[in-house]
């Protein structure tokens, strides 16, 4: 795959780092906006590859950030629906709803993940997709949506994941296959460390 990178010239990747993790890593935390969609299509091909053989109908990722790399995903296995659990009902949400909950690690506190039963169905294969993975709560609330909508989950994605939250772990359960496209496995002193 060719990832694209800012700037001219070649990108040399530190030992041990893949050309993905470091401008994908590069660009999300330093900038460089030209490039940013050139990445994330890359990234839904990167996932949508990883995913063909599992066959999803459709792709659920929360409200706001998993948006964009769930829609990449998307594209790239042939325009597949995307839908995305809200964090505040609107009005033109009827009811019943699919509910879960799960902490915010940017808010704080607890937030409601909202999905309407119109855009997700029993016979659904549901890919989750989002943007990051951490503790997995977030993600484990949406595959409790999936769940209880009757669909099938057929795997779980994260552009980057923070290996030492082990969220990995505790998505074990749901016995799917989990891809990241970069994984960070310390973050402390100031430091990034990417496996």
């Amino acid at each position: 795959m060719n990832f694209p990178a800012c700037g001219a010239g070649k990108v040399s990747c530190p030992r041990g780092y893949t050309l993905l993790t470091v401008v994908l890593l590069a660009l999300l935390l330093f900038g460089c906006a030209g490039k940013r969609t050139l990445l994330m299509e890359q990234v839904g091909v990167y996932i949508a590859a990883a995913f063909r053989q599992a066959q999803p109908t459709r792709i659920l990722t929360a409200e706001v950030s998993g948006i964009i790399p769930a829609t990449m995903t998307a594209k790239a296995m042939g325009n597949l629906p995307v839908v995305y659990a809200r964090k505040h009902k609107p009005i033109t949400m009827q009811e019943p709803v699919y509910v879960d909950q799960a902490p915010s690690h940017t808010k704080g506190g607890q937030v409601m993940l909202m999905v309407s039963p119109e855009f997700l169905f029993a016979g659904d294969r549901v890919l989750i997709v989002d943007d990051f993975l951490a503790s997995g709560r977030t993600i484990d609330a949406l595959a409790r949506i999936v769940q209880n909508s009757g669909a099938t989950l057929v795997g779980i994605a994260a552009v980057v994941e923070k290996s030492f939250e082990e969220g990995r772990a505790a998505l074990l359960h749901w016995g799917v296959p989990i891809v990241s496209a970069a994984m960070i496995t310390d973050m402390t002193e100031g430091k990034i460390v990417v496996d």
